[in-house]
């Protein structure tokens, strides 16, 4: 469990101490699992804010529509129960690898603490993305599918971990770079199955696999234009999947609907 210890405190701000420095090499096989727990967190501030703050005849409804309000709240929860980790690895990469022409050029921007247009225009698409599907989220599966999401982005930072080679001899991700990564990868992706299969079935394995095409395929993408992934580019493929997920999530449900109409005006 030092493993999961680990991860909790370095991928969240739960008073977790990470203990040994050297348990973060064994900690990305528990990444699906701490999603897991932002998204129960994610469950508890959804029904407080439905059950209370937001009953159907309180003043917060004179304001700003209902769901739109509740769910900006909640991805603002996010951002703070991870420190702002990867969105500031998301605004770092839409910077370098928009921004640079070069390898070299591309790795410096990143390490830049300055924040260009390119991430300042991602993350307000980014951030207005995911308020506007987490609202369109449709009941039951509502809270299913808060509790899936975290649990998803992070399987796909794991499986880019192993399909893609550090793109410098030091830093921040490198942490997590060690022995057993197809071990740690197989216990990954055997919990981000359950939860998937658990909390939405047919729909959730759907998702688990949109998620993992587009981990790789954006790690792909950003992997030939840094020569391999940084940190920052692990916190990037977080939050694209984060968004994709909670889209799909919103479109799925309508199509399986549509699909089920059909079958019953067949004649067969």
């Amino acid at each position: 469990m030092k493993g999961f210890r680990a991860a909790l405190g370095f991928l969240t701000i739960l008073p977790v101490s990470p203990g040994d420095p050297a348990a973060l090499m064994h900690a990305r096989a528990y990444f699906p699992l701490v999603g897991l727990v932002l998204g129960a967190l994610l469950v508890g501030l959804d029904l407080l804010l439905s059950g209370w703050l937001f009953l159907p005849e309180g003043m917060f409804i004179a304001l700003a529509p209902k769901h739109l309000l509740e769910s900006a709240l909640l991805v603002v929860f996010l951002v703070v129960m991870t420190r702002g980790l990867h969105l500031d690895g998301f605004m770092d990469s839409c910077d370098a690898l928009f921004g640079g022409h070069t390898r070299e050029r591309r790795l410096e921007i990143m390490r830049d603490p300055h924040v260009g247009a390119f991430a300042v225009a991602g993350v307000v698409c980014l951030l207005i993305i995911k308020c506007a599907a987490v609202a369109g989220l449709l009941q039951p599966l509502r809270l299913h599918m808060l509790i899936l999401f975290p649990c998803l982005s992070r399987w796909a930072m794991l499986l880019v971990m192993e399909l893609y080679p550090y793109a410098r001899s030091e830093g921040l991700g490198t942490a997590f770079l060690g022995s057993g990564g197809r071990l740690q990868l197989f216990f990954g992706f055997i919990c981000a199955l359950f939860a998937s299969l658990l909390a939405a079935g047919v729909m959730g394995l759907i998702l688990l696999l949109a998620a993992s095409l587009i981990a790789w395929a954006v790690g792909a993408w950003a992997s030939r234009r840094l020569g391999g992934l940084t940190g920052d580019v692990y916190g990037a493929i977080n939050e694209i999947v984060e968004a994709a997920v909670l889209v799909l999530a919103c479109f799925l449900p309508v199509g399986f609907f549509h699909m089920a109409q059909l079958s019953v005006e067949l004649p067969w």
